[in-house]
C-alpha cells in the first residue's frame, strides 16, 4: 500500500493506494451511521467490499443512475430526500463509491446536509482516482454550464483500489489518462517523458506501473491543493484544457463525450493557441499531440462544433474573472500559465 497525505492543517487527510479496498480510518470504521452512494453498475461489483469497511454501522446505500447526465440538482435533491426520510443525523458518514459523478455529487451532499457531514471517497475510475476524488471540489452540472453549482468539501479519506481498473471499459480508462497527461503538461516535463516511455505498459494496465502513475498524480494534486485549496492562484492550473472541454460537454450534451475526452481535445486546443503565440515550439506541439494520441484520445473538437459554439459557455465559465475569459496555456513542455488577454478575434483566427 502507498500513502499520500493532503496537508490542510486540521483538515488534512490520507490517500491510500492499494490493490484492494483497505480498512477505513479507525474513527470512520466505528461510525454508527454510514450511507454509501453509488450507481447500479459499480454497486453490483463492489458494494459488499466497501460495506465491510464499516462493521459498526451496517451501512445503507442509495443508488444513482450511471452517467454524467445524472450529475444534477435533481439527483442532489433525491439523495437529500433519502437521508431525511431515513432520519439520519450529523453523525452520518457518506461514502462515494464510483467515478467522478458519484464523487462530486456525494461531496456536495456532504457539504450541505445539516450544514456538513463527513464523507469518504472510494473512486472506481482512473479519472476519479487521479483527479476528482482529491482536493475537495464538489458540484453538480447546470444546462448552462458544467460544475456551476457546488462547494469545497474535503473528504476524510480517499481509498483507491487499483484492481477495480481491470473492470473499467477501455474508453473510460482512456478518458482517465487525459487527466494523467494533464499533470505532466501543466507542471512536470519528466513525467511527460515517463508516460511516453511507459505507454505500452500503461495501456496494458501493468499493476506496478499503474500504481506508480496514480501515486505521482495524487502527490502532484495534493501538493497543489495544500498550497491553494480554494483556487485563488496556482490550483487554477489544474484546469488545463477544461475551459474548452467544459464547453464541449455542455454544447453536445453531458455524457455524449466523456469528461476526459473533452479535456483531451481542450488541452490540444490550448496547445495550438499557445503555438500561435510562439510560446511553445513545433516539437513541443507535436509531442503534446503524440502524448494525447498515445492513449486513444481525441485531439480535435467534435465534428461540426465551431469556435462560435464555444463562446457562450466559455463566457459563463466559473474561471471568468472581471468579465474576462481565462485560459491555462502551456509556455513550454511541463509549464503553464493563466492568461486573461485572449480575445475573441484571436480565438476565431486560430480555430475557425
Amino acid at each position: 500500500m502507498q500513502k499520500v497525505d493532503v496537508q490542510l492543517g486540521e483538515r488534512s487527510y490520507p490517500i491510500h493506494i492499494a490493490d484492494s479496498f483497505t480498512a477505513a480510518l479507525p474513527t470512520l470504521a466505528a461510525a454508527q451511521q454510514v450511507v454509501i452512494i453509488s450507481n447500479p453498475v459499480v454497486a453490483e461489483r463492489y458494494l459488499d467490499s466497501v460495506q465491510a469497511l464499516f462493521p459498526a454501522a451496517k451501512p445503507r446505500h442509495f443508488l444513482v443512475p450511471d452517467g454524467e447526465a445524472y450529475k444534477t440538482l435533481a439527483s442532489f435533491e433525491q439523495v437529500l430526500s433519502y437521508l431525511m426520510t431515513e432520519g439520519l443525523s450529523r453523525d452520518l458518514v457518506l461514502v462515494a463509491l464510483g467515478g467522478g459523478v458519484i464523487g462530486d455529487l456525494t461531496g456536495f451532499v456532504a457539504a450541505c446536509f445539516q450544514r456538513g457531514v463527513r464523507f469518504v471517497q472510494c473512486p472506481t475510475t482512473l479519472l476519479s482516482q487521479v483527479d476528482s476524488s482529491v482536493g475537495g471540489k464538489t458540484a453538480v452540472n447546470h444546462p448552462l454550464g458544467k460544475n456551476m453549482i457546488g462547494a469545497f468539501k474535503q473528504p476524510e479519506q480517499v481509498i483507491i483500489n487499483t484492481q477495480v481498473l481491470q473492470t473499467l471499459p477501455a474508453r473510460e480508462f482512456a478518458a482517465g489518462m487525459a487527466e494523467v497527461v494533464k499533470y505532466g503538461l501543466l507542471g512536470d516535463a519528466a513525467f511527460c517523458h515517463w508516460l511516453l516511455q511507459n505507454t505500452d505498459a500503461i495501456n496494458q494496465q501493468q499493476p506496478e506501473i499503474l500504481a506508480e502513475m496514480i501515486r505521482h498524480c495524487c502527490q502532484m494534486k495534493a501538493d497543489i491543493v495544500s498550497r491553494d485549496e480554494t483556487e485563488q492562484g496556482e490550483r487554477a492550473l489544474l484546469n488545463l484544457g477544461h475551459t474548452f472541454g467544459h464547453a464541449i460537454e455542455a454544447f453536445i450534451g453531458y455524457g455524449k463525450w466523456l469528461h476526459g475526452e473533452a479535456v483531451a481535445a481542450g488541452m490540444m486546443m490550448a496547445a495550438r493557441l499557445a503555438f500561435t503565440r510562439s510560446w511553445i515550439s513545433t516539437d513541443e506541439l507535436a509531442l503534446t499531440q503524440r502524448l494525447i494520441s498515445s492513449f486513444g484520445l481525441p485531439i480535435t473538437a467534435p465534428e461540426g462544433m465551431k469556435i462560435s459554439d464555444f463562446m457562450p459557455y466559455m463566457k459563463t465559465d466559473k474561471k471568468v474573472k472581471n468579465g474576462q475569459m481565462r485560459f491555462i496555456l502551456p509556455t513550454k513542455l511541463g509549464a503553464t500559465r493563466i492568461v486573461s488577454d485572449v480575445t475573441e478575434q484571436e480565438l476565431f483566427a486560430v480555430f475557425d
